[in-house]
């Protein structure tokens, strides 16, 4: 695969098996209806494993614009690839998003709770409060960029099994400070699924509160960011 299509399949795959797992959890008459939020971190950190271990060998797997926009600012991934990249994630967010809703439609109509209905695309802060929230999601993408920036290095690297370690830090992200917000720590992620919760037939729904949608995009790239202030400094 070209690393367009690595991302596109990589980052369709995280968002399908996550989606497909909060829906499960969060709408009427699913089989796995209420079994929790232990449930839904470790759906997502298995999504992680998939969609970064299919994608490694075409295109290291980041599936995150705050994993390309990192190792662009250290210097280990050209700026000229970084739009191409987002724009692979974005789509495959949204395709992934459209896979799963295709998969538990009939569960849409059958939930009155337009709030679940939203949750099972994107996230939302269990207290509103953009400060807060904003600070949350960027110290957890900062664990989630440094922990990636280390697994990643020469010494420690072990190539497409870094899915592994990868998924147990997401793991842990969302058991811990993923609580508060509902742990986006991906821009893709999040609103790619957004744009689809607002474009597809969802009976009932509820807007797709765009007055918070800022918040999983900036937090990320800022968690990002010093992420790769402190690994540079880290590392003399």
């Amino acid at each position: 695969m070209t690393p367009f299509w690595g991302e596109f399949i990589g980052t369709g795959l995280l968002l399908f098996i996550g989606q497909t797992v909060v829906s499960n959890v969060v709408l009427e008459k699913s089989k796995g209806h209420n079994s929790g939020w232990i449930v839904i971190s470790f759906g997502w950190a298995m999504a992680v494993f998939i969609g970064v271990y299919c994608s490694a060998a075409s295109s290291k797997g980041h599936l995150n614009p705050a994993v390309t926009i990192a190792f662009a600012v250290l210097g280990k991934f050209p700026w000229a690839s970084v739009p191409l990249y987002i724009a692979a994630q974005m789509l495959g967010a949204m395709a992934g998003s459209l896979a799963a809703w295709l998969c538990f439609r009939l569960h849409f109509g059958a939930t009155a709770d337009a709030n679940a209905k939203l949750a099972v695309f994107c996230t939302a802060p269990a207290i509103r409060s953009y400060r807060d929230n904003l600070i949350t999601e960027t110290i957890a993408t900062f664990v989630l960029i440094i922990g990636i920036l280390f697994i990643a290095s020469p010494s420690s690297s072990l190539g497409a099994l870094d899915a592994l370690p990868v998924s147990l830090l997401v793991l842990g992200i969302g058991l811990g400070p993923g609580g508060p917000t509902g742990y986006a720590i991906n821009p893709a992620r999040d609103l790619g699924p957004r744009i689809m919760h607002a474009l597809l037939p969802v009976p009932g729904k509820r807007d797709a509160d765009w007055g918070y949608a800022w918040i999983p995009v900036l937090g990320p790239v800022l968690g990002c960011l010093l992420a790769v202030l402190v690994f540079r400094l880290l590392q003399g």
